[in-house]
């Protein structure tokens, strides 16, 4: 097992269990709220992945948690990754192949000998069929519509490219199995939202007379499931790049016109009916609340095959961290080098996961533009429209940049550093810059409508204004209905506020608060955050940042001691006052059942973990 190349899921469990990062769960275990409960209990102590042999009401296993942990993640790739870095590396510098031969003289190659194959004698994906009410019916969280696929493949071809691989797509797109209006085992809801390529075949197929055909595969080698949210190059498909990265061809096979993944689990084939929409959801999503139900696509199913001893592959999302983060930081490992080549001047982005990801955007950019001149936020405001104005990342609440010359040693990962760096020169009056009445991420719900909301992007740069300080200035005091200061970071405040109930008295705490505030010197506390428990914000770097970036709508909820306006321009000349108190209009937040929890705990215990 030197050189290991996974043929399926399968292998890659049996290599985690030699490796001991295996858990089995050998009695009966139910999918129903369960088998979830159970995977988070093991995530959260960073356990290792977890094998469910029996699953009620199922004749399948199911897997789940094999991306636990960076650790093991990287282990699953391990004899791929380099050379992935490699290809990605000469995308950004061709020049390097001839500078460092030794390094990239294979990397040429190494994406045309990945490149799709077709196996015309049959496929291991095809040997059985069942139907969906089969599969495991699996429910994460209480309010869930139903039961839902959460690490499908989604493929669907370009119908002006009919047959060519590599003009498609395969995306990552929750499914709903059962619940609310679909009809069993016929039909299945399709959930995918902004800036996804699925929408793009959905439209052309809109104008045409062909069937909108579709397959969803669960399981396969561990990199098929890792392409289908990957953020590739242009030109490189995600056939191609799951073949680089698993290291062996992704191979497929056709029947009756479906696109098959030969190494799949389970495939799912079926047609998206083109005019037909039904409710989808609730879901307990990975911002920590309930997507609600909205009308998405629909698929009606033809026919659900699976592979001789298959493995169910799901995941648990909710508040981050969860099992996805590492997705998102085997992402950054790989197209770290490609961000100066998408967005120039840019040197770092970092999608912040504990805050949701969309909702909080950190940078670092080069300043060019007037090197004579008053160093003040100019290229990087740049850098942040063309952020703002691309792909997934203008999905982005709010956006913090700031200037590599004022610290080249400045690293978005190291979170309280760069919110220390940014509070100690930022000017309110200055660097504050809105986008009202636009788009933001469908999981959010702290904006003004579905995928409706604003943004703003902090652009800092210049020397050192404030010292940051966790104390409050002598005889500080809230008014009335106001309580429990607590410091989240150096210059950063947590205060609980009276419950939101109405928009408008909301509003007129919160300007209460801030007139209030222009009594005392707080130069040495430049955020202020309104909040429902202050103790629980304060209490974790996660919760902060949770708490802060969820809740709130850069339009509605930003406030500021001594405000103004001066032409089209907000600012504030004291502190800047952010209200993260929960609104009526918020999603429910994600909670777990204790009965569910101590059951959970039981069979794990039983189980030796």
């Amino acid at each position: 097992m030197s050189n290991v190349r996974y043929r399926n899921l399968r292998d890659a469990v049996r290599d985690l269990e030699r490796h001991g990062m295996l858990l089995r769960i050998r009695e009966e275990v139910d999918p129903d709220l369960e088998m979830a409960e159970i995977h988070r209990q093991v995530f959260e102590r960073r356990g290792p992945a977890i094998l469910f042999e029996r699953v009620k009401g199922s004749p399948f296993q199911a897997v789940s948690n094999i991306y636990g942990t960076f650790k093991q993640t990287e282990f699953l790739f391990r004899h791929t990754l380099d050379r992935v870095k490699r290809v990605i590396e000469l995308k950004k510098d061709p020049t390097q192949l001839l500078k460092k031969p030794g390094r990239y003289l294979g990397a040429p190659f190494t994406a045309l000998s990945a490149l799709p194959s077709r196996n015309w004698f049959g496929a291991p994906a095809t040997f059985g069929t069942t139907t969906i009410d089969r599969l495991p019916q699996i429910k994460s969280w209480q309010m869930d519509g139903g039961a839902f696929i959460t690490m499908p493949q989604v493929y669907t071809e370009d119908p002006d490219a009919p047959g060519n691989v590599m003009q498609s797509n395969l995306g990552m797109y929750r499914i709903q199995l059962s619940g609310n209006e679909y009809i069993p085992n016929e039909e299945i809801g399709l959930h995918y939202q902004l800036h996804r390529g699925i929408g793009v075949h959905h439209t052309k197929y809109n104008r045409s007379d062909k069937p909108f055909l579709c397959s969803i595969f669960v399981g396969g080698p561990p990199s098929h499931a890792f392409s289908a949210i990957m953020p590739l190059p242009e030109g490189l498909s995600e056939l191609t790049f799951a073949g680089m990265l698993a290291g062996r061809r992704f191979r497929y096979t056709r029947r009756d016109g479906h696109f098959i993944s030969a190494d799949a689990d389970f495939v799912i084939t079926g047609e998206i009916l083109k005019d037909v929409k039904k409710p989808e959801g609730p879901f307990g999503d990975h911002l920590g609340y309930y997507s609600l139900a909205h009308d998405f696509p629909v698929m009606r199913v033809h026919k659900v095959y699976h592979r001789k001893d298959p493995l169910w592959h799901f995941s648990v999302v909710g508040r981050p961290p969860m099992e996805d983060s590492s997705f998102g930081w085997l992402i950054h490992e790989l197209v770290a080098p490609l961000t100066p080549q998408e967005f120039p001047g840019l040197k770092e982005l970092h999608a912040v996961d504990a805050a949701g990801v969309h909702p909080l955007l950190l940078a670092i950019g080069h300043e060019r533009y007037m090197p004579f001149r008053e160093r003040k936020p100019e290229e990087i405001l740049t850098i942040a429209n063309r952020i703002l104005g691309s792909g997934q990342t203008s999905l982005a609440k709010f956006l913090i940049i700031a200037a590599s010359d004022d610290n080249p040693n400045l690293d978005t990962h190291d979170i309280p550093h760069f919110f220390r760096h940014v509070l100690e020169r930022v000017d309110w009056t200055r660097d504050l810059h809105f986008q009202t009445r636009t788009t933001i991420d469908t999981l959010d719900y702290s904006g003004t409508g579905w995928n409706e909301g604003s943004k703003v992007v902090v652009a800092c740069r210049g020397d050192q204004r404030r010292e940051l300080k966790t104390e409050l200035p002598q005889a500080f005091s809230l008014p009335e209905g106001f309580s429990a200061p607590h410091f989240c970071l150096p210059g950063i405040l947590a205060v609980q506020a009276p419950k939101f109930e109405v928009e408008k008295t909301a509003r007129d705490q919160a300007e209460t608060l801030c007139r209030w505030l222009e009594r005392f010197d707080l130069q040495h506390i430049p955020l202020i955050l309104l909040v429902d428990d202050s103790p629980f914000a304060a209490a974790t770097l996660n919760n902060f940042l949770w708490v802060a970036f969820t809740r709130a709508n850069p339009s509605h909820d930003v406030y500021g001691v001594q405000a103004f306006t001066e032409f089209k321009h907000w600012g504030c000349r004291g502190p800047l006052v952010v209200d993260a108190r929960k609104k009526p209009h918020h999603a429910p937040e994600l909670e777990v059942d204790p009965d569910v929890q101590k059951k959970a705990a039981a069979v794990l215990e039983q189980n030796g973990f």
